[in-house]
C-alpha cells in the first residue's frame, strides 16, 4: 500500500527575518528516539562486545595487506636498504617499539611522589591522614 503525502506549497522567506550579517542556517540532522544523531547511531557498532576484536583483526589484516602490497612496485630509494620489501613497515614498527621502551626509561627518572608539591599545589586540600588511601601504583 503507497503512502499518500501531501505537498506543502512553497513559500517565500523575508530576508527581513534574518539578522544583518548571520550566516545561513542550515538544518541540523534529526536526532532519533534515543537522542543521538544519524552519524552517532552508525557508530555505536563500536560499543558492542566483541568490537575491539574486529577493529584489531580488520588494522591487522590491513598492515599485512600493505606489507605484501610493498613487493609490487619499484622503490627509488637514497639509501640501499630502502629497496629492501617491507623495510619501512619494519622501521616504522621497530622505531615505535624503542620509543615507548625509550619513555618507560624516561620514566624512571622523571617520577615524582604523588605529594610532591605538597601543600603548594592548586588542588591540595587537608584531610585526616586515616582517610587516606595511598597506594603504590608501581609496584
Amino acid at each position: 500500500m503507497a503512502r499518500k503525502t501531501t505537498k506543502k506549497p512553497a513559500t517565500k522567506t523575508s530576508r527581513r527575518s534574518a539578522k544583518p550579517g548571520a550566516a545561513p542556517t542550515t538544518k541540523k540532522a534529526a536526532a532519533g528516539p534515543n537522542g543521538f544523531s544519524p552519524l552517532a547511531r552508525a557508530m555505536l557498532w563500536v560499543d558492542r562486545p566483541g568490537s575491539a576484536e574486529k577493529i584489531f583483526y580488520a588494522l591487522a589484516g590491513l598492515c599485512g595487506f600493505l606489507f605484501l602490497l610493498d613487493f609490487t612496485y619499484e622503490k627509488h630509494g637514497h639509501f640501499d636498504m630502502e629497496h629492501l620489501p617491507g623495510f619501512y613497515g619494519i622501521y616504522g614498527f621497530v622505531m615505535f617499539t624503542a620509543l615507548i621502551l625509550a619513555a618507560k626509561t624516561l620514566r624512571i627518572f622523571i617520577r615524582r611522589p604523588e605529594d610532591y608539591y605538597g601543600d603548594k599545589a592548586i588542588d591540595s586540600e587537608a584531610y585526616p591522614a586515616d582517610q587516606l588511601d595511598k597506594r603504590d601504583h608501581n609496584a
